[in-house]
């Protein structure tokens, strides 16, 4: 488990990060949301020991991140703009990796390699953005990490390939138990990989939940009336969204299911479904039931 015990951290007159707290569990893949600036890569690189905290701690398996060589060979940071040894080949760097990292595997590296069909033995600095991203996602897998942190990994890839490294990634930490933090703005690439996802906003850490909690608490609904209908009558109900368009009435609301099916149930409505919740949705719910402006945090 990786512990993230209040840590700040200040570039001048610039908090970047205020007392964030949180835990991630083990072989789980962990959403990281947030705005440009909002201190997603600077607690990426606390997390993998590149800088250290004003204050505060990140311990893995109760191990303290910083100085630590050992802990360190069981992680890997994909930043945002990858670093490669310049004119070099992914054939060179992997020569660097597997001079690093103990771990290594020729065989996933062979897997990942036919599976992205990039050319091992051209320079580097003649690729795509792209290309680029799947060589870093590739290099990285290869060392066969414990925890794999990721900086807007998604960023550059076509649709495609996007929805492929996806699969790598929860293939991966299902078959090995990898623990995956990615760090993202774009909450929708969030949504069908993630086990637990958490908000950062101006070095706040202001939301942190399991994505299956929030999905058995929160409710959409859509239902149609007879005659004249207002959201009094929904009174009862912990409403969190209402909506009325002609005789279709669309609410979200809080608690059980059931209990919610009984309410509308004594209603008599014409018309009634429950429709599965988009993680947005469920943000923007959370988010202004807190008193925030979901749209004003993330884009």
């Amino acid at each position: 488990m990786i512990k993230i015990d209040n840590i700040t951290m200040t570039y001048g007159d610039i908090k970047s990060l205020n007392s964030v707290t949180a835990a991630v569990k083990d072989g789980s893949i962990f959403g990281l949301i947030g705005s440009n600036g909002s201190g997603k890569s600077t607690l990426l690189r606390i997390l993998c020991g590149v800088i250290k905290p004003d204050s505060g701690e990140v311990r893995y398996d109760d191990q303290p991140v910083w100085e630590n060589d050992l802990k360190k060979q069981e992680i890997i940071y994909l930043s945002d703009e990858q670093y490669f040894i310049p004119h070099c080949t992914i054939n060179d760097m992997k020569r660097l990796y597997k001079s690093v990292y103990t771990g290594f595997s020729e065989e996933t590296f062979r897997k990942l390699r036919d599976i992205f069909t990039l050319d091992c033995d051209r320079k580097i600095n003649t690729f795509s953005k792209g290309m680029k991203k799947q060589a870093s996602v590739m290099l990285g897998l290869s060392a066969r990490p414990k925890y794999l942190l990721c900086d807007e990994t998604f960023d550059g890839l076509d649709p495609v390939v996007r929805q492929l490294v996806k699969r790598i990634l929860a293939s991966e930490s299902a078959e090995y138990g990898m623990t995956t933090i990615i760090a993202s703005h774009n909450l929708r690439e969030m949504e069908d990989i993630c086990d637990t996802v958490a908000l950062l906003h101006k070095g706040d850490l202001l939301f942190e939940r399991e994505l299956d909690d929030m999905k058995l608490e929160l409710h959409k609904v859509q239902a149609v009336f007879e005659g004249e209908f207002s959201a009094e009558r929904l009174r009862g109900l912990k409403i969190l969204g209402y909506e009325r368009r002609g005789s279709l009435v669309t609410f979200i609301a809080r608690g059980e299911l059931r209990e919610i099916q009984d309410f509308l149930r004594a209603l008599s409505p014409t018309f009634c479904e429950t429709i599965p919740l988009t993680l947005e949705e469920i943000f923007i719910s959370e988010m202004e039931e807190k008193g925030y402006d979901f749209d004003k945090l993330v884009y």
